[in-house]
Parts: C-alpha cells; structure tokens; sequence
C-alpha cells in the first residue's frame, strides 16, 4: 500500500469485529512507532498492551466520571459498568506514555514525537488491514486510569489506542484542503 493511500483510508474506528489481535500484529504496530522522528533520539515513549483485566480497570476509572455527571445514581452505575464492559471486550488497547521532563523544550519536543508514533501505529494498521481509535482527554491523568494501564509514576499518558479489525469503516469527514490554511512567505 501506497503511503498516501494509508493516510487517505485512515478512519477513527469506533466498533470492532470480535478477531483477536495477535502480539505479532501489535509488535509489528509497536516497531512502527519506535521508528517516528524524535529530536535528540529522546525515544520518549513508553508502550503499555492492556488485557482484559486491565482494560476493564480503566474503563471503570473512565465510567466513573462520566457517572459523575449524571443525576441518577442507578443510571451512573450502569454508565460505569457499560464503559468497563465495552473497554474490556476491545480486540486491543494500548496505552501511550511519555517519560517526564523537567525541561519545557524537551517535554513538548517528546509530546510531538509520542504522537508521531501514534499515527505510525495508525498507518500501519490501515496496511495492516486493522483500524484504530485514538482517545484522548483528562481522564489520563486520573489515578484509577493510570494505574488501570501500569504506567509509571514518571510518565504523562498521551494517548489510549484502540486497535481492531473494523466492523465498519465510517465515510471521510469534509476537510479543509492545506491550500486554506497555508501562507507562502517569501
């Protein structure tokens, strides 16, 4: 598959078939990250595959707050339990991480990289015949998700990636083509 093609047939998948992910699939996604451009070969990234148990865990930490914000109770348990059961039956989450720095230029330097490598695992997946759904989003910083997803206390989650066969492949949202956007400065 052309690059190109890649990019164009990248979609954010929201439902999945029940084909398991294999770990030769998600190690093929993961050497494709490894491979994004980073200033100083930082290599910042941390990747963490969640299994069941794990993502049902963050599921509940994501569950919990938005049951937080209904008024009913019974209707926020069932929200929780809902979000928790739908994370726990995804083919593949993975959990995407930056080393901390104390160093402003270095952190946003390793924030880009991390997210480069997130749309090489996207990319790949679109080749590889798989979809994915980045998420993004104050919950990363919860307590319960972070431990949910085991990353270390030195680390800032900066994305959760979900990797599936697609169950449906939704149609491309309009774009605003670069020339909109882009100044040409002499």
């Amino acid at each position: 598959m052309q690059t190109i093609e890649a990019i164009r047939g990248r979609r954010s998948i929201k439902r999945f078939t029940g084909r398991p992910i294999t770990k030769s699939e998600i190690e093929a996604l993961l050497d494709a990250a490894a491979l994004a451009p980073n200033h100083r070969l930082t290599q910042p990234w941390r990747f963490y595959v969640l299994g069941p148990n794990a993502r049902h865990a963050y599921g509940l930490a994501l569950g919990e707050r938005k049951a937080r914000k209904l008024e009913d109770p019974v209707r926020g348990r069932e929200l929780r339990d809902n979000v928790a059961n739908e994370h726990r039956a995804l083919p593949c989450m993975i959990a995407v991480s930056v080393v901390k720095s104390e160093n402003p230029e270095t952190a946003e330097e390793d924030y880009a990289a991390a997210m480069m490598a997130i749309e090489n695992i996207a990319l790949v997946a679109v080749d590889m015949g798989l979809g994915t759904h980045i998420k993004t989003g104050s919950v990363m910083s919860d307590p319960a998700a972070r431990g949910a997803a085991g990353v270390a206390e030195n680390e800032r989650i900066v994305a959760i990636v979900n990797v599936g066969e697609p169950a449906d492949v939704p149609l491309p949202k309009p774009r605003e083509p670069a020339s909109a956007s882009t100044r040409w400065v002499g």
